[in-house]
């Protein structure tokens, strides 16, 4: 039986409980509301928890999962790893964080990443962080965070498209900048942060 990460179990037991007190089992958007979770992130520990065998539900029908496994029963129970989704293109007019945009699932090191803290994936595309040390075809982690500082390298969504750089904000205005003399700053107001870079994983 393969082990739980922190978040799986915290979510497991709050559906044990909450069956316990009630009839019918909570919905994803309240397991998301009480943890202030997204609900892409619940839906993807929720389909990990059936997948380890730790949860059933009817599909298509809601409110209907259920325990197999009591979470205080599990020996050994909080994995060492947390799932992290990575994300593939973003469609236009479609959330960055929505279903069909997450392309697969790392479990990387709990160390690594601070707790209480939800985080994504995306490839780098390109080689305007280059002297940054970020290349073509790293992955980027991300903590999701809407806010950032001056200097700080983010995920910036601008429209329909996503973007790593440098954040500066101005007095009227964004400034996305490049780590490569090539690429000229982006100047923009209408500018979202999807998240703070954490760290880079390459594959020589």
């Amino acid at each position: 039986m393969r082990g739980l990460t922190e978040k799986q179990l915290t979510i497991l037991r709050f559906i044990r409980d909450y069956l316990s007190l009630n009839e019918h089992a909570p919905s994803l958007r309240e397991i998301a509301n009480h943890f202030k979770f997204t609900l892409s992130s619940v839906q993807f520990t929720v389909d990990a928890l059936q997948k380890k065998g730790f949860v059933a539900q009817v599909k298509n029908k809601a409110r209907s999962l259920r325990i197999l496994i009591d979470p205080d029963e599990i020996p050994n129970k909080v994995a060492e790893f947390i799932s992290v989704p990575v994300l593939g293109n973003v469609a236009a007019g479609s959330p960055i964080f929505a279903e069909e945009n997450i392309r697969e699932t790392l479990q990387l090191p709990q160390k690594l990443l601070k707790s209480n803290r939800e985080y994504f994936a995306c490839e780098v595309r390109g080689d305007s962080m280059i002297n940054a040390g970020i290349f073509n075809g790293d992955l980027a982690i991300i903590e999701k965070s809407q806010t950032a500082q001056n200097g700080e390298i983010v995920v910036a969504v601008l429209e329909d498209s996503i973007t790593l750089k440098r954040f500066y904000k101005e007095p009227n205005r964004i400034r996305l900048e490049a780590e490569n003399p090539a690429f000229s700053p982006i100047f923009c107001q209408n500018v979202r942060v999807a998240g703070r870079l954490a760290h880079i994983i390459r594959n020589y």
